[in-house]
């Protein structure tokens, strides 16, 4: 085999993985495309024969391709074309499928499109494809510790309220959806369940993440029939969501996001020690 054909090879074998964190990090499919292939230049133009982990120097170099197209797109105030309905990513081959998981939806990008890109990179990178602070830092030019704070910035804006108003998503109407969704849950109503979730709704507990209205709702349906305890209605960290109640205490909360008048994003705690520390207010 060639020497170009094998660097080829190498390089397919990551491409997946790569279009995946592009896409995350730019929302758009034509723009992600670009990044992969300005990837594969600077590979082929780089000695990488003694590098040990292609796949994490590929993803690094897509980082810092995306990052200077955010600074880019940024200074000229301009939006990707695909922004307010992206094309999901197709990756070919089971363990691609599996570090992809499809952590972040079209509704999810409409919030990430409100943070720097440096927030955005040390979040996607780090939360969605679990690359190492000290990797990031070196894309991003700042100090691992700077990189973390970055990081945990974006993640309080991301599940914080203020994406509750990127689409003026009222009180009221978040009242009506949290009501319609519990009320669903408990009949074990699918289709009412459908009504209310974002197609690309994402759940995400402290032991994983759940992604699509149909995986969520079956969960909701079903989980619901097994609960010990009374669901009510709450402001949970000043967030419109639902908290379940046994005797008396907290010990369980679920905080929603909505998008296009949809619920897009559950963040649920599902450790009764830490829902009981929550600054909860029933409604």
């Amino acid at each position: 085999m060639r020497d170009d054909d094998f660097l080829a090879e190498r390089f397919e074998a990551h491409r997946g993985r790569l279009r995946a964190v592009a896409q995350r990090m730019l929302g758009s499919v034509a723009e992600a495309e670009d990044a992969v292939q300005e990837a594969w230049v600077r590979m082929s133009r780089s000695d990488t024969a003694h590098v040990d982990n292609l796949g994490g120097w590929l993803t690094t170099v897509v980082g810092r391709v995306c990052l200077d197209m955010l600074r880019s797109r940024r200074s000229r105030a301009e939006q990707p074309l695909e922004s307010e309905a992206p094309v999901p990513v197709t990756v070919p081959g089971p363990e691609q499928d599996a570090l992809l998981a499809d952590l972040v939806g079209s509704a999810l990008l409409v919030v990430l499109d409100t943070l720097t890109p440096a927030e955005r990179l040390a979040f996607v990178l780090h939360d969605l494809f679990a690359v190492p602070f000290e990797e990031i830092a070196d894309v991003i030019g700042k100090s691992p510790a700077a990189t973390r704070q970055l990081a945990s910035r974006a993640r309080r804006r991301v599940r914080g309220t203020r994406n509750e108003d990127t689409d003026a998503v009222t009180t009221a109407r978040r009242r009506e959806l949290v009501d319609a969704f519990l009320a669903a849950a408990r009949d074990g109503d699918f289709d009412g369940l459908l009504d209310v979730l974002d197609p690309d709704v994402v759940v995400r507990t402290e032991v994983g993440v759940t992604t699509g209205a149909l995986a969520v709702a079956k969960g909701a349906a079903s989980y619901s029939r097994h609960i010990a305890g009374v669901a009510v209605p709450a402001l949970v960290e000043g967030r419109t969501g639902i908290v379940l109640l046994r005797d008396g205490r907290v010990e369980r909360t679920l905080a929603f996001t909505f998008v296009h008048d949809r619920i897009a994003v559950i963040d649920i705690t599902t450790d009764p020690a830490r829902a009981a520390q929550a600054d909860v207010t029933l409604l």
